[in-house]
C-alpha cells in the first residue's frame, strides 16, 4: 500500500506539480513580455537615428 509513496519525492504531489506547471507559465510569459518589450523598443528608437 505504501509503495507508490515511497516512489515519489516529499514534494511531488498533484498539487505541487499543478503550482510548477503555473509557475512555469508565467516565468515564460514573462520572459516572452520582456522580450516583445525590448523589440519595441528597439525598433522604435532605431528610426530616430
Amino acid at each position: 500500500m505504501s509503495v507508490m509513496a515511497d516512489d515519489r519525492r516529499p514534494g511531488d504531489t498533484d498539487m505541487h506539480r499543478r503550482q510548477r506547471g503555473k509557475n512555469l507559465f508565467v516565468a515564460v510569459f514573462l520572459l516572452v513580455l520582456a522580450v516583445a518589450f525590448f523589440a519595441l523598443t528597439i525598433v522604435r528608437m532605431g528610426g530616430q537615428g
